[in-house]
């Protein structure tokens, strides 16, 4: 029992230490540091690179992100307001992150948790999407049953890649361990054979729109899926057209763009209860600050849907 208490002190150090947050100037949006706000969204930078097997580079996307986010205009013309004036955004220091995967993914579960148990919204900037089964491992815990509303150009079905279980090629994969996970997926175009036997086997808890059926998509279908639902969302920036989104590191040709983005984003924001989210595999281009832009904005639009769009 002593130790496990000594475990616990250990521990509430390291988040003590750990959720030390930039000044609103140097964080997310860029915002004064006159303005006085009670946040209520936590921006967790987490550059996590380990198993990143075509174009490298995503360790440098949270700080990019951040960077562009600056640019960002601050009122939104869809909305007719300054999201952030009602939202309320901090953004974590950066810090360190474990060169071991399971420690570096154990250590994001345990920022997310405190940052649940502070009632508050974590919005995580990756890094690759192997970051994902960490980010959700507390959402596992606090909800009886909980949905994944993922974007991607990849299933991301693989039990492993290369050798390793916690892949970004197998992030969905290990998020479906949990059995109160079921799974909405937009814009997939890339599947291996290996992948087939599982989805089939687990068609209850996974529910596709393929990108090559676009033209077709029943949104119906998907807002009944996801009404009332507890849901986070992860996005890999793949399972944007690549003609848009060339800064990852597996673009692939045929995916969604902008406007069809936001929809559906908006259609979940409508409709079901959004209790946190990641974006990742943002593998900036040195003087293409563009792509880096459209993920800044593409964070303010999903965290001033889910705050000022009634469900």
């Amino acid at each position: 029992m002593n130790g496990k208490k000594e475990k616990e002190k250990t521990f509430q150090k390291f988040l003590d230490k750990r959720l030390k947050y930039l000044s609103n100037k140097n964080g997310f949006l860029g915002i004064d540091n006159k303005f006085n706000f009670k946040e209520k969204v936590i921006i967790v930078p987490f550059g996590l690179e380990k198993t990143v097997s075509y174009g490298g580079g995503t360790k440098n996307g949270p700080k990019e992100i951040i960077k562009a986010s600056h640019q960002v205009e601050l009122y939104d013309e869809e909305l007719n307001c300054e999201p952030y004036k009602k939202i309320g955004i901090k953004t974590l220091k950066p810090f360190k992150i474990d060169k071991d995967i399971n420690k570096a993914l154990e250590k994001m579960a345990n920022i997310n948790k405190e940052i649940l148990d502070k009632k508050l919204f974590p919005m995580t900037f990756g890094g690759e999407h192997s970051i994902t089964p960490g980010c959700i491992k507390p959402f596992v815990k606090k909800y009886d049953k909980i949905c994944l509303l993922h974007f991607d150009a990849h299933a991301d079905l693989r039990d492993s890649y290369n050798g390793e279980k916690f892949s970004h090629a197998s992030a969905i994969r290990r998020c479906l361990d949990h059995k109160n996970i079921s799974i909405i997926s937009f814009g997939i175009r890339n599947i291996s054979k290996d992948e087939i036997p599982f989805l089939k086997k687990n068609k209850s808890r996974i529910n596709i729109f393929w990108a090559k059926d676009k033209s077709k998509w029943d949104l119906k279908k998907f807002k009944k899926l996801i009404k009332n639902k507890n849901v986070y969302l992860t996005f890999d920036v793949d399972g944007l057209d690549s003609s848009i989104m060339p800064a990852t590191g597996t673009p692939e040709p045929g995916g969604l763009l902008w406007y069809e983005t936001l929809n559906i984003i908006k259609l979940a924001a409508k409709n079901c209860n959004i209790v946190g989210a990641d974006i990742n595999e943002l593998a900036p281009i040195k003087n293409f600050n563009s792509y880096n832009f459209l993920v800044a904005k593409l964070a303010y639009k999903i965290l001033s849907y889910k705050y000022l769009l009634k469900n």
